[in-house]
């Protein structure tokens, strides 16, 4: 029987099949251990196949159908293994704020960099924007300025008043799309404007938890009134690069790869070459230093295990 995962709960997963029935699921043992080294094999936005139990509500997944791309990341536990927060996605829509809390650019980049790898396109969302003052409100100018030069779609919205809400349900109309960001900056606001049940649901779901079931933090899928779903993922302090190898971060900063087709020589790190035309760009403003420092940050990742 095939299904897609709507909802992950520690070791359950909440399976909604093709014909609309929903099973508790747990991970066959087997399917296991096929070298999987992601702290959670089974993410929302899979689609499985799923063998139902005699009680006709629980079932074990025993296959996952292969992905057409998903975000990840470093676990944080600082092991060798990855957390998938989604697959199989049309967009990510990052969550940010200036102020309260402040999301540091280099969250920001790294998360786009981890997109960038796996072709996921981003919109990066400001929120919040009624509680900022005018200082504030211009580095907000400066950044959507920045990201908007670079190539990201950007919007700016409070879901505190309303403002932007439009413009972002039109965004997000017909598509799947990863809500993501640091824990703080309203996504839980933003969700409950965009499906107006899913407190009720959020509530319900926190009252299983409560049962000792399942994990008190959860991801889960909620389908949108205008069509498309949005995954509501918990909220994350850093995002640690994955199997990424030095050579290749550079590909996933798009204004340093374009300008690295000017470099002198072919194998440029971008970090003390002569003819790096990459260093130059930095020096001129051509380049932000703010990427350019999240680049240096994430060739430190492989190296020393840095997490952010």
């Amino acid at each position: 029987m095939r299904g897609l995962v709507i909802r992950t709960t520690g070791s359950w997963y909440t399976v909604k099949t093709d014909d609309e029935q929903v099973y508790d699921c747990k991970v066959k043992g087997t399917f296991r251990l096929k070298g999987i080294r992601s702290t959670n094999p089974v993410a929302v936005g899979d689609v499985v196949n799923i063998t139902p139990g005699a009680d006709g509500q629980t079932a074990f997944i025993d296959g996952i159908e292969d992905r057409r791309n998903y975000i990840i990341r470093r676990a944080s536990n600082l092991s060798k293994q990855s957390q998938i927060i989604a697959a199989n996605v049309d967009l990510a829509a990052l969550v940010v704020t200036i102020a309260h809390p402040e999301t540091s650019t280099t969250f920001i980049d790294r998360f786009l960099a981890s997109a960038e790898a796996y072709r996921v396109p981003v919109l990066i969302v400001f929120n919040k924007t009624d509680l900022y003052d005018a200082a504030e409100l211009e580095l907000l100018d400066e950044l959507v300025a920045l990201y908007r030069g670079i190539g990201y779609t950007c919007l700016s919205c409070s879901a505190a008043n309303g403002s932007g809400l439009a413009e972002l349900r039109m965004e997000l109309c017909d598509k799947t799309t990863l809500l993501s960001g640091n824990s703080g900056v309203g996504k839980s606001t933003l969700l409950n404007h965009l499906v107006p049940e899913a407190y009720a649901k959020t509530a319900e779901i926190s009252v299983a938890h409560d049962s000792g079931m399942h994990t008190t933090t959860f991801s889960q899928m909620y389908f949108l009134p205008q069509g498309g779903a949005l995954i509501d993922t918990p909220g994350i302090k850093g995002f640690g690069t994955f199997d990424m190898e030095r050579e290749e971060v550079s590909h996933y900063f798009r204004e340093i790869f374009q300008t690295s087709a000017q470099c002198r020589f072919g194998n440029c790190t971008h970090t003390h070459e002569p003819g790096c035309a990459v260093l130059e760009a930095v020096a001129e403003g051509e380049i932000a230093e703010s990427r350019y420092a999240s680049y240096l940050s994430m060739l430190d990742d492989k190296d020393e295990g840095k997490y952010r």
